[in-house]
């Protein structure tokens, strides 16, 4: 699954009545949320420090199965995007005036991958390397 980061400026949020996109608040229960003919999320970071939408968006991945973008808004810094792509986001937009440049360059530096398993990789790195 590939991961896009956005600028403020490129992020449209779901227009009224739009049942395709789903923003997900910060105390909803990604477990029971009804996710039929949902095709985006919307997660919520109103500060760098309330991290529950990590949580969120590894329920929706790995419990739920949900195949659509998960889309980190809010108060997003660059430092937190590789956790946020290892949790299950598919889309980060980064908060304004932020550099999307610098934002890239932090996610290539781990371009290769990871040895743990995460939302995405359900296997170890040595595991799946192992299995090819």
């Amino acid at each position: 699954m590939s991961f896009h980061v956005l600028t403020h400026d490129q992020h449209q949020p779901p227009a009224e009545g739009d049942t395709s996109i789903l923003a997900l608040p910060n105390d909803a229960d990604a477990l029971t949320v009804p996710l039929d003919g949902v095709t985006r999320i919307d997660l919520d970071f109103p500060a760098f420090t309330d991290g529950r939408a990590f949580s969120q968006a590894y329920l929706l991945r790995r419990r739920r199965r949900f195949t659509g973008d998960i889309r980190a808004t809010g108060d997003v810094l660059i430092d937190q995007l590789l956790q946020m792509q290892r949790s299950g986001f598919s889309t980060a937009v980064l908060k304004e005036g932020v550099d999307p440049a610098d934002a890239q360059r932090q996610l290539d530096r781990f371009a290769h991958g990871f040895y743990q398993a995460d939302a995405i990789h359900a296997k170890p790195h040595f595991a799946e390397r192992a299995g090819a």
